[in-house]
């Protein structure tokens, strides 16, 4: 009889050791699945990661431990009691895994089984899948990933978030990563429409302790990754208080002479031509340019939901479209009063300027929204705080265009076009001034009131924004500093000139009447 029973007993055991051997094969051959179709697209890839969670929730083994790897998927299976006390992980510990990739590792704190095992008491789960390819995560922007890496956790099957102690998530390159924009991210699910998830910073807090390294610090379990962008050296935490105090004091003085301007305008009732119209177009362009972005840095302090960060960010982006286009307007027509004073006529000339510098901007932001609405949404800004050993890197957002490509070309070509052709404008205004001068010396007065008036037009209704090309290298901070001040006051800068403007054009006028006047007393 006690035969029989230590037979049963192996044959039991030998049953469930086959069993455990068909889930690990199973597992793997859904690893090996997910690989081949990447090429085919027969199957969504959230369909491909979430079957690939529940199986692994599901699978049977012996011991406190399971790995499996495929060629670029590795999946981990641990059982955690609610003694919990933390769990590191490291690739160069880890079995299983290829020596010839790049080192990583994730660390769990005790807190983590804390809220699953006061709810009730019982063996849980943690399972890691790290993704070495970014088939499975495309976004709607193409996101370059350092390493191509995806490391995600998931507990059981709750939701894992607002841990006090942060989950650590290492990741190391085999370069120096100097030059790059690192940014911490994590896989939020369903937050783009033609995608079924987006990269977000939320909750990520990231550190650089390394030139190589990368320390993300995130309070929730999910997909991490880190976002890799070239671009310019984030901007260093001492400076973004001052620099936001100077945009601050800066837009609200230029929010507060336009108005001024544009309520003394219509107060006065006087019929406008088409010098004073266009620039009273160009005050009402840089009020809403300033307005928007108060309202988006107020937005970056305290986040905005989604439709209304998108709403603010092209509202943001026409208004700065539209303010570059009054100041190529401004450039235009003091070439048609300096160039062809008396020789032109246009017909509904106001209206036509009116179309072109509200129409064209306009256009470009509804074919922006109507191609892909989600260009316009939260952008995120680097800022990097230095540390005796090594640089923490925090982020803060506005409400911006999200796409790189976009920017460089709508904002930063658009802003060039303009800029380039008011300098040309100014340089041969200046010169035909000059010629003007020498040719009658008796006007060498004018001519030197005339050349500062061309210069104050076109250099503070235009060049000023060309300091945005100077952001690299020893340029950096000036320049930071110049175009904060010099573009904040902007419309400050405009309403005095206007005002001086309209003081002198009086004088003139004063200075007329009093000759005629004395003219026909002596007659």
């Amino acid at each position: 009889m006690d035969g029989c029973r230590t037979l049963f007993v192996c044959l039991c055991f030998l049953i469930s050791q086959g069993r455990i051997a068909e889930t690990a094969q199973e597992l793997l051959s859904w690893m090996r699945n997910m690989e081949q179709a990447k090429g085919r697209k027969l199957t969504s890839p959230a369909w491909q990661v979430e079957g690939l969670e529940q199986r692994l929730l599901n699978a049977s083994f012996y011991g406190d431990k399971l790995s499996l790897e495929t060629r670029t998927i590795q999946s981990l299976i641990f059982k955690l009691g609610c003694d919990f006390a933390g769990l590191a992980l490291s690739s160069r510990t880890l079995e299983q895994v290829s020596q010839a990739r790049v080192p990583h590792s994730m660390q769990f704190p005790a807190e983590l089984t804390r809220e699953a095992c006061a709810a009730r008491p019982r063996e849980l789960r943690l399972i890691c899948v790290y993704f070495f390819t970014t088939y499975f995560f495309q976004d709607e922007s193409n996101s370059s990933l350092l390493n191509n890496y995806v490391l995600g956790a998931q507990l059981d099957r709750s939701h894992v978030d607002n841990l006090t102690e942060p989950v650590n998530i290492s990741f190391w390159h085999n370069q120096s990563l100097e030059g790059y924009t690192l940014t911490c991210v994590f896989w939020k699910k369903g937050a783009s429409k033609h995608h079924w998830g987006a990269w977000s910073p939320e909750g990520c807090r990231t550190e650089q302790p390394s030139p190589s390294q990368v320390l993300c610090h995130c309070n929730h379990l999910t997909y991490f990754a880190v976002l890799m962008q070239l671009s310019p050296a984030p901007l260093p935490e001492e400076l973004q208080a001052p620099l936001e105090y100077l945009s601050l004091v800066g837009c609200s003085i230029s929010v507060v002479a336009s108005l001024l301007t544009i309520v003394l305008h219509l107060y006065a009732r006087k019929l406008s031509d088409a010098v004073t119209h266009i620039h009273m177009n160009l005050h009402g362009s840089v009020l809403l340019l300033n307005v928007a972005f108060l309202l988006s840095a107020t937005a970056a302090v305290a986040p905005v939901p989604g439709p209304a960060c998108s709403a603010l960010a092209a509202t943001l982006h026409f208004a700065l479209l539209s303010c570059q286009t009054w100041m190529a307007i401004e450039g235009f027509n003091l070439y048609l009063l300096l160039g062809r004073v008396y020789n032109v006529y246009i017909r509904r000339y106001a209206l036509k300027l009116g179309a072109l510098g509200w129409g064209v901007p306009a256009l470009l932001v509804l074919l922006l929204l109507a191609v892909e609405s989600s260009v316009y949404g939260p952008r995120v800004i680097p800022i990097s705080r230095s540390l005796e050993n090594g640089t923490i890197l925090g982020n803060t957002s506005m409400c911006w265009l999200c796409s790189p490509e976009v920017h460089q070309v709508l904002v930063m070509g658009y802003s060039g076009v303009t800029s380039l052709f008011n300098l040309a404008v100014l340089a041969w205004a200046l010169w035909a001034l000059r010629r003007l001068w020498a040719q009658n010396r008796a006007l060498s007065g004018r001519a030197c009131r005339d050349a500062v008036t061309v210069l104050g037009l076109t250099v503070l209704l235009g060049t000023t924004w060309s300091l945005a090309f100077f952001s690299f290298g020893i340029f950096l901070l000036p320049q930071l500093f110049l175009f904060t001040i010099v573009n904040s006051l902007y419309g400050f800068f405009l309403f005095l000139w206007l005002f001086f403007q309209r003081c002198h054009s009086e004088a003139e006028a004063k200075a007329e009447m009093e000759a005629f006047s004395s003219s026909q007393m002596t007659q």
